[in-house]
């Protein structure tokens, strides 16, 4: 079973929505085959793990942004080592650079446009319902990554706030600014007006590999400077997977544990480098939590900074990685309305109109064999291989087409800030 992606980067929606699993078996043999592995792998879904909530329920969609801070600034690195308290000298480094961040906004009770009619004003309009706003609380965590008050945490954190309230593990709170954030990679950036902040040393998580130790530092459910430990149980997980199909990130899997509140606090290795972002967990499940490498967050909080925003390339395909058995499914469904001669490679499904896949000439039924001279075999190698690519540059694209191989060039667009349909 393979995931599906549509524009590159994305899977379709529907195959992660509550109807999913109908969905999912009236699709055609060589669509099951295609669709997303989250169907078996979340249960009643994700939950992000901090953002704004009423009473108990959460109400926002997580992000997270990074900010570019040069590691020869940033606090050196605790020593590796066998003792085994090296927790306790983790969390005494780190600790005071973790933050509580709190965000809240209003929100207008919208009136049905029915009880604005004259014959409702004049009858029963004392009776009628007022427009009421309601203020919306939500609480995440941050760690400080600039001495002068620059903190990374999740854009779903700070999504849409009015006011946001940063407090030191000191127990000392600023009026929190946001820098900027982005939605597609769940990453934002807040400053605060303090200086000679203490401040986390950065990682590699290029470099991570299942097993090594893990250890989250955050508020969650309001229980401030909370550490909890564990392993990295995956690196490369993909948006997809997870249930996260609006993402484009590359998650880590650890078991360290994470609830809401977490969201936004750093997942450090022993040597107290921060490694990624705590940002997720599967609802229903124990030990599943997810977070953003700390490479990706780097790199998208230095656009951030930068300019203001970040612009993502983009090709406009929907597309699945072949298999034998896919290619079997596709060429012996009627209704597939493509064939297949090749059961390697990613599978073009659909082209998304005026999109730079367009404008290049690439069709449905297209088979990726490699991109910028890279080999490609899955929907996420692709995705990689764009997502690193610049908005406006060249990309090489080989591809098979009726029994023939292409040579295409391709120029990335900056991916629309609404999702393209």
């Amino acid at each position: 079973m393979q995931n599906q992606s549509r524009d590159g980067e994305y899977p379709s929606n529907s195959i992660l929505s509550n109807t999913a699993d109908a969905k999912y078996h009236n699709r055609a043999p060589w669509k099951k085959a295609a669709a997303s592995l989250s169907l078996v792998l979340l249960g009643s879904g994700m939950t992000l793990a901090g953002g704004y909530m009423a009473g108990h329920s959460q109400q926002v969609s997580e992000s997270a942004s990074n900010l570019a801070v040069s590691r020869v600034n940033a606090a050196p690195p605790l020593a590796a080592g066998t003792d085994p308290n090296f927790v306790i000298q983790v969390v005494q480094k780190v600790g005071p650079a973790v933050v509580r961040i709190d965000s809240s906004r209003t929100v207008k009770t919208q009136i049905p446009d029915e009880f604005n009619d004259p014959f409702f004003q004049r009858f029963f309009g004392s009776q009628l319902p007022q427009q009421q706003n309601r203020v919306e609380r939500g609480t995440g965590s941050g760690f400080i990554i600039s001495a002068d008050g620059r903190i990374l945490t999740n854009a779903h954190v700070v999504d849409g706030a009015d006011t946001v309230t940063v407090t030191l593990k000191d127990g000392r709170s600023f009026k929190g600014k946001v820098l900027g954030k982005d939605d597609l990679t769940d990453v934002a950036v807040v400053k605060i007006q303090a200086d000679n902040l203490p401040l986390v040393a950065l990682g590699n998580s290029d470099k991570l590999q299942p097993g090594e130790w893990a250890i989250a530092i955050g508020n969650p459910l309001g229980l401030d400077n909370t550490v909890t430990t564990g392993i990295i149980s995956a690196t490369g997980r993909s948006s997809n997977q997870i249930g996260a199909p609006d993402k484009r990130v590359e998650y880590i899997q650890t078991d360290a544990a994470i609830n809401p509140g977490n969201s936004g606090g750093p997942l450090l290795n022993y040597r107290g480098e921060v490694i990624a972002m705590n940002t997720a967990i599967i609802q229903g499940a124990q030990g599943l939590g997810f977070a953003i490498p700390i490479n990706t967050a780097q790199r998208i909080s230095s656009q951030l900074i930068a300019t203001g925003k970040v612009e993502h390339p983009y090709l406009g395909i929907q597309m699945v990685g072949l298999t034998p058995q896919l290619k079997q499914n596709i060429n012996s469904d009627p209704n597939s309305g493509l064939s297949v001669d090749q059961d390697k490679g990613v599978l073009v499904v659909k082209v998304v109109p005026n999109s730079p896949a367009a404008k290049a000439g690439i069709r449905a039924g297209d088979v990726i064999q490699k991109l910028d001279g890279q080999v490609v075999t899955d929907a996420s190698s692709v995705q990689k291989v764009v997502e690193n690519s610049q908005v406006g540059g060249d990309l090489r694209m080989e591809l098979r087409r009726n029994g023939q191989n292409l040579n295409i060039a391709v120029q990335p667009g900056a991916f629309p800030t609404q999702q393209v349909q």
